[in-house]
């Protein structure tokens, strides 16, 4: 308590609370806001990456069934799959997945951690006041808060640079040598989990290394002096975990210089001209390239950092402070003050070297769906991420003006008292300070819910979504997954990824073409099979929901299968007509007329063709059948007025010389107007409630 009451050792407290409540509010967000992961559909390659790390591979080998396991933003080669990214933010996911089996912990240590480093460089640019300051105006960023409580690479990746730029002042201020050592490893980790963040931090600090060396080398004239062996052995150290990175490169791509990025879409890197990913490209030109990123930084300082407009306002006051002490005379300043002004002049080089440096990057045009719009696309949610590392000088200089203005105060009651009177003087700068720390409080909170409530929405769509798996008792289980936006795993369902083996209790598997899901059903003989389906379009508006449901599937085999379909009619329903037709041609059909309340069709398959009717009536309408096939079967019916309901059920078959397969039960769907609706009429056997009154869909098969 004695030590507690020394001004020094309270404010190590404070940053030190600072940082465990700036961990604490990022679990507590990732928990509740990111419970099932968000929009950003990045968080499930780092996670899976982090799982395949656990169980030492760098990589997946899928074989023949790549297609059917290929992850997002994962590089197929000859049956391997790899992510497209590097490994170290997915590292960090790792070791608190091994040490406490959830990786949430590494988000609230990120967040933490990076609070107590800004903390370290805003005490050694200027105060330890100022540090505590900026340590609390990082942490309350909308920007900081909000992406660090997602897997996402941003928030790791600056923790590096700062360790960076810490070790890197400590090695100029104490002439260390091990500091030294740790700057160049923390520089060089982050330039392996992305480079560009980490050269456009690095570049001020890079420039005034070669300043010291060259001026140490002038007025020592000692080839190997101190400061040339401490900036040199940065150098080494860095360098050599860029050559990891190169090295890596060449194991996954078979290239150094190739990044696995580049290998996932060689026009997505940083440059002008066509950029590419997938099917999405532009012609990224310079204009664009100042309009977007114009757009990014107006997005930041006005709904990203700290209280908008007030936060950047005290920024913009606190470095012109700063600027005007650092002009002061050389011979005016001591030693100390002269590593302050060092340190505070590289804090704000991120200023001009990230901002410039994104110009040449597309990826801030891609943050924003229309970019005079703050509330589209990811940067509604999350930010303009790209320039995370702003965070850093903006909440240091910001922390300068709040702390001067917060000096001034005793000289503004003095004038106040020698105006007035004493008691108006300290009525005066109560209110003041009140209504300052009020308005600043209201804007920082509503610059925070804005984002969270945006990402809340998205947590509850996935909840429903998720709901029949979350509830189901899934062990040695095989799933199948809808494809809604493209035959991608995790793409949109991240949470339901697999292991690094393929192999855990529960395997996720594309639902694709017949001969792809017999392939993988051929792959998991022994386990549990279910179909995941939803009714509704799945699409990326968090207000947009779907109605799930997990159905068990089983494959029925024999010479020969029979199945009687039995739907129910609609009142006005003036006809129907039933029709058959497999992939590989040919279609059988008659009309029923005045159905009345229910319509039974027989069907059946064997490994020759399929036929509507009983299996021993050969005068029956037949249709062939292919080796791997889908037989369609469909009801339409029909009212006076020409609106139509059709029931559709899709069987996938397979034959060989024995006889024939159905994965069982069918897709099964109902589709107003049309004969085929996809997912917007998924049949939901076990909410009758959920389709309009009189309609029924009960099929059976058996093995004939």
């Amino acid at each position: 308590m004695r030590r507690l009451a020394n001004g020094l050792d309270a404010t190590t407290a404070a940053a030190a609370a600072v940082a465990t409540t700036a961990g604490l509010a990022v679990l507590v967000v990732s928990i509740t806001v990111f419970a099932y992961h968000s929009s950003n559909h990045d968080e499930g390659v780092y996670l899976l990456q982090a799982a395949m790390l656990l169980q030492g591979q760098l990589e997946l080998h899928a074989g023949d069934l790549a297609g059917a396991f290929h992850p997002w933003f994962f590089v197929e080669d000859a049956g391997r799959l790899y992510p497209k990214y590097a490994p170290v933010p997915a590292a960090m996911f790792a070791a608190s997945m091994a040490l406490f089996g959830e990786p949430r912990v590494t988000l609230a240590v990120v967040a933490a951690v990076n609070a107590a480093l800004v903390y370290a460089l805003g005490s050694m640019a200027f105060d330890r006041r100022v540090g505590v300051v900026a340590a609390i105006l990082f942490s309350a960023s909308p920007l900081a808060l909000v992406t660090t409580s997602a897997f996402l690479p941003y928030a790791p990746t600056t923790a590096l640079n700062l360790v960076f730029a810490v070790a890197y002042l400590r090695s100029v201020r104490d002439e260390s040598a091990v500091v030294a050592a740790v700057a160049g490893g923390a520089i060089g980790l982050a330039f392996f989990a992305r480079p560009l963040t980490a050269v456009l931090f690095a570049i001020p600090f890079v420039l005034h290394a070669l300043f010291s060396l060259a001026r140490s080398l002038v007025d020592e004239g000692v080839v190997l002096s101190g400061v040339v062996r401490r900036r040199g052995l940065t150098a080494l150290v860095g360098l050599a975990f860029v050559g990891v990175a190169l090295a890596y490169n060449a194991r996954m791509t078979g290239s150094p210089l190739v990044f696995p990025y580049e290998a996932f879409a060689p026009r997505d890197g940083p440059g002008f001209g066509t950029r590419r990913i997938l099917g999405h490209s532009v012609d990224y030109t310079p204009q664009l390239a100042l309009e977007a990123n114009g757009y990014a930084l107006y997005y930041l300082v006005t709904r990203w950092f700290v209280a908008g407009p007030i936060g950047t306002a005290l920024a913009a006051v606190g470095l012109a402070l700063a600027a005007r002490s650092w002009l002061e005379p050389r011979w005016t300043r001591s030693a100390s003050d002269s590593i302050e002004r060092t340190a505070g002049l590289l804090l704000a080089g991120p200023l001009v070297t990230v901002p410039l440096g994104n110009l040449f990057f597309w990826g801030n045009y891609n943050l924003l769906a229309t970019m005079s719009d703050p509330t589209d696309g990811l940067v509604s949610q999350f930010g303009p991420f790209y320039h995370f590392d702003l965070l850093l000088p903006l909440s240091v200089f910001a922390a300068v003006a709040a702390v001067a203005a917060w000096d001034r105060l005793p000289a503004l009651r003095g004038r106040l008292d020698s105006t007035l009177s004493p008691r108006a003087g300290r009525a005066i700068v109560a209110v003041v300070l009140v209504a300052s720390l009020v308005g600043f409080g209201v804007t920082a909170a509503a610059a925070v819910s804005t984002p969270l409530d945006r990402n809340a929405a998205y947590a509850d769509k996935y909840e429903i979504a998720y709901e029949p798996i979350e509830t189901a008792d899934l062990e040695d289980a095989l799933v199948f997954l809808p494809t809604p936006y493209g035959e991608w795993q995790n793409h949109p369902f991240q949470y339901l990824r697999n292991d690094g083996g393929l192999d855990g209790s529960v395997v996720y598997a594309l639902d694709r073409e017949p001969d792809e899901d017999f392939a993988v059903l051929d792959a998991y003989p022994n386990r549990t099979t279910y179909r995941y389906a939803y009714r509704g379009e799945w699409t990326p508006n968090a207000n947009r929901h779907v109605t799930p449901k997990l159905e068990a599937i089983e494959v029925r085999r024999g010479t020969a299968l029979s199945g009687d379909t039995v739907v129910g009619v609609p009142p006005r329903v003036e006809y129907a007509m039933v029709r058959l037709e497999s992939r590989a041609g040919g279609r059988a059909e008659y009309a029923v007329a005045d159905p009345g309340e229910s319509i039974a069709v027989p069907w059946s398959v064997d490994r020759d063709a399929a036929r509507l009717g009983a299996l021993d009536a050969d005068s029956d309408p037949s249709i062939r059948v292919g080796e791997d096939d889908v037989v369609v079967l469909t009801i339409t019916l029909t009212q006076p007025d020409g609106g139509t309901l059709t029931y559709r059920q899709e069987t996938t078959v397979r034959t060989d010389t024995d006889g024939v397969e159905a994965v069982w039960p069918p897709e099964r769907s109902v589709c107003p107007l049309v004969t085929d609706c996809g997912n917007e009429g998924t049949y939901l056997p076990d909410e009758p409630d959920s389709h309009r009154d009189g309609v029924s869909f009960e099929t059976s098969l058996t093995r004939a």
